[in-house]
């Protein structure tokens, strides 16, 4: 079940106890837009709708995606459509960039993350927000998952240092959303029989979470570095 999906059906008062890879994303960007200066040019690359330009009021935000994600979705907000293996920006005329859950929907991450590398100023910053365990979504341009050691080497190659990368849970907060995500199998009515099987143990199993110490299962990672 989707964001918007579950959004629906959950309390908002429990929001960002269910949703809480949404809610740690959404958390990382206003920290990381606070954390700049003002008047700073931000790149959004792969902002869709522009969900977090709100964020960065006091900098010069800049959004760009190649608009194909979601044939739903209003990319009229966008400053430029591009692809983002190849930006029609200078190189280092960034101060900061952030690449928010879209780094599976491109063909060479590689090249991406290079490319942002090169529109950043020495010491411009970046935030990498990546899934790990997700459903397939925005068919048919969904292409990888990445684990933590994926987007160290990928940030590595592209010359990014000072690189945190945190996992955004682990397996009970993951077998939390796998439940919550099975409600869209039960039609109608249906639904609301089912929830009354799931979501008890979907609200109670974050609290367990702590046992997983490692985090090798997680939904994604937050991901901060800085051109070198």
């Amino acid at each position: 079940m989707t964001y918007l999906g579950l959004r629906g059906l959950i309390p908002g008062s429990l929001r960002a106890w269910v949703l809480h890879f949404e809610t740690s994303i959404e958390r990382a960007t206003e920290q990381f837009a606070a954390s700049l200066g003002d008047g700073v040019r931000v790149l959004d690359a792969g902002a869709g709708e522009a969900q977090y330009a709100h964020f960065f009021s006091r900098q010069r935000y800049v959004g760009v995606d190649l608009g194909i994600g979601d044939a739903s979705w209003n990319y009229r907000r966008l400053d430029c459509i591009a692809d983002l293996q190849s930006l029609p920006l200078r190189e280092g005329s960034c101060d900061a960039c952030l690449n928010i859950v879209t780094l599976e929907h491109v063909r060479e991450p590689g090249r991406v993350i290079c490319e942002l590398g090169r529109v950043l100023k020495p010491g411009g910053r970046l935030l990498l927000i990546v899934p790990h365990e997700w459903e397939v979504h925005q068919s048919p341009h969904d292409y990888y998952r990445y684990t933590r050691h994926g987007v160290r080497y990928l940030l590595d190659r592209a010359g990014f240092e000072a690189v945190v990368i945190e996992p955004v849970g682990g397996f009970f907060r993951l077998l939390s959303r796998r439940l919550w995500n099975a409600l869209q199998f039960f039609p109608g009515p249906l639904m609301l029989v089912a929830a009354l099987f799931f979501a008890p143990a979907a609200l109670l199993l974050p609290l367990l979470d702590s046992l997983d110490r490692e985090r090798n299962f997680t939904l994604g990672y937050i991901c901060t570095a800085s051109k070198s």
